[in-house]
């Protein structure tokens, strides 16, 4: 029997389950992303 491929929603999923799991590298993200979005602001 094949595995079935898993949809982007599903991946999406687990992946955010994960980083609520562990907490610094969720805090690493969110560094990187208010970064971002202070150079796109100047």
């Amino acid at each position: 029997m094949k595995k079935r491929k898993r949809t982007f929603e599903e991946l999406v999923m687990e992946n955010r389950l994960e980083l609520l799991k562990n907490s610094k590298q969720l805090e690493l993200i969110e560094d990187r992303l208010e970064k971002r979005h202070l150079q796109k602001a100047e």
